[in-house]
């Protein structure tokens, strides 16, 4: 047996270890107070401020340069944010509800409870391994739940400060983290977890899905797609440039709901070129060494990015960098500038995948329906983003189309809404965590009936053909 080997079998080996524990410790207290799970969450969150620094600076040492404003924004903000919403509401949500009794059944009572659903699993992305990890962390533990943490291994300063703080404010039988590469997360994903939560690739959302299918384990799938931008006839495009952009440039376009393309009436494609390298221009003047501006994280990112540039330029395609001090970039920096693609051919990779990077492909189209059509024959996108005042636009648009979610005039910020559920449709996920559906995705909605000492229901026991039958069904089966 190889080192590498022994080393992947003594981590399973731990991996089961810790399920098995976290397995005990919810049998032996099921139900954790309101308090309990409070008093959680807010130690959670003083510790995420206590690291604040040092995980900006994590997040920078792994991508070689990270934006402080992106990680600040996008990562560390919105976690706390959930803190607060979850802590603020969660009382009202664990009181069980009260539901309906038909008169054919009274006396008799009905409620739903929401019972914790035990061992929880979540594997963790790299683009926002702090948000991503701890956000679901954060529901999880609202409704309950004992926790297993998947990071990635491609954010190993950030995962160490992760750690710390996981491991300052928890048991290991409360919330446990777990390292390594795709063979641990192989591993992970095949433990009988009562849900699984996955954010990552479509490609890899299959391999997790099937892992679970094995333990019928249900499964939360946070992907991706290509989310389109449709700008619509009626917008001044200078709106809809200061709209986009900024959602395309966070952390260098590596975002699961950043705009992957854009859909432009065709008289206005010149206008909106222009426009885009002026915005750009705004908000990055420099790019090489801009702290504002993200690097790719990791030299097969970057590669792979660059092949399809590449490519594109192998198809003869109108390809515009956006370089405004006319800088050079230097490989191993890993910084790419916004860079355009007019109307590439639907066989290129960059409109087959994914972008996840500071590409973006400009498609012109002649008429409204044209570009619905257009977003319509392809796969349904994690977000979709419509620039247009048009109510009556608005409304096709949102009844037309399907898409994980829809900001209307913006992007990416419906994400971050404290009362909106975030998820995926068809091949950009399933399921919906964040809000209250975050809360109700990691419980189990258990609905209980209650009879009294008086049962009427044995009113209608056989022997049937009785009068009581036959009044019955003449009230009932109509």
């Amino acid at each position: 047996m190889s080192a590498q080997e022994f080393q992947h079998n003594d981590s399973k080996v731990f991996m089961q270890d810790i399920f098995e524990q976290q397995q005990h410790a919810y049998r032996a207290h099921p139900y954790p107070a309101r308090t309990e799970r409070k008093d959680m969450l807010k130690a959670l969150r003083r510790s995420i401020v206590k690291n604040k620094v040092r995980l900006l600076k994590s997040l920078s040492a792994d991508y070689s340069h990270r934006s402080e404003d992106d990680s600040l924004l996008a990562d560390i903000l919105p976690t706390l944010m959930s803190v607060r919403y979850y802590m603020k509401n969660l009382g009202r949500w664990m009181k069980p509800q009260k539901r309906h009794v038909g008169l054919m059944f009274q006396p008799a009572r009905a409620w739903i409870e929401y019972q914790p659903l035990g061992v929880v699993g979540i594997v963790v992305p790299w683009n926002y391994p702090i948000f991503l990890a701890l956000g679901p962390l954060v529901a999880a533990i609202a409704a309950g739940n004992r926790v297993m943490i998947k990071l990635s291994e491609y954010t190993p300063y950030t995962n160490r400060i992760i750690r710390e703080i996981i491991e300052e404010v928890f048991d290991q039988t409360e919330v446990a983290v777990i390292e390594g590469d795709a063979n641990i997360a192989a591993g992970f994903s095949s433990l009988p977890f009562d849900h699984l939560l996955f954010t990552g690739s479509t490609d890899v959302g299959k391999h997790v899905m099937r892992a679970a299918a094995n333990n019928l384990t249900p499964v939360t799938l946070e992907l991706g797609g290509k989310s389109p931008v449709l700008i619509g006839e009626d917008i001044r495009l200078e709106v809809a440039v200061e709209r986009m952009l900024y959602g395309k440039c966070l952390n260098a376009g590596q975002t699961c709901v950043a705009p992957d393309y854009v859909l432009c009436p065709d008289s206005k494609l010149a206008e909106l070129v222009e426009l885009l390298e002026n915005q750009f221009q705004k908000l990055y003047p420099t790019v090489a060494n801009n702290p504002d501006y993200s690097a790719i994280i990791n030299g097969a990112q970057y590669g792979r990015l660059k092949a399809w540039l590449g490519e594109a330029e192998s198809a003869g395609c109108d390809i515009i960098s956006f370089n405004p001090a006319s800088e050079s970039f230097e490989p191993s920096a890993r910084k790419i500038p916004l860079t355009l693609v007019i109307n590439p051919p639907e066989n290129l990779n960059l409109m087959q995948h994914e972008i996840f990077g500071p590409i973006l492909p400009i498609i012109s189209y002649q008429t409204t329906a044209d570009a619905i059509r257009f977003i319509q024959q392809r796969p349904r996108p994690l977000a979709l983003y419509l620039m247009s005042y048009n109510r009556k636009l608005q409304r096709q648009v949102l009844r037309h189309t399907h898409a994980g979610g829809v900001c209307i005039n913006d992007t990416v910020s419906h994400v971050a809404q404290d009362d909106l559920p975030f998820g995926g449709i068809g091949p950009s996920g399933m399921g919906h965590y964040h809000a209250k559906e975050g809360f109700l995705t990691f419980s189990k909605t258990k609905p209980v009936f209650q009879r009294g000492r008086f049962n009427s229901a044995k009113l209608a026991f056989p022997p049937y053909g009785r009068w009581i039958h036959k009044l019955i069904y003449r009230l009932f089966v109509r």
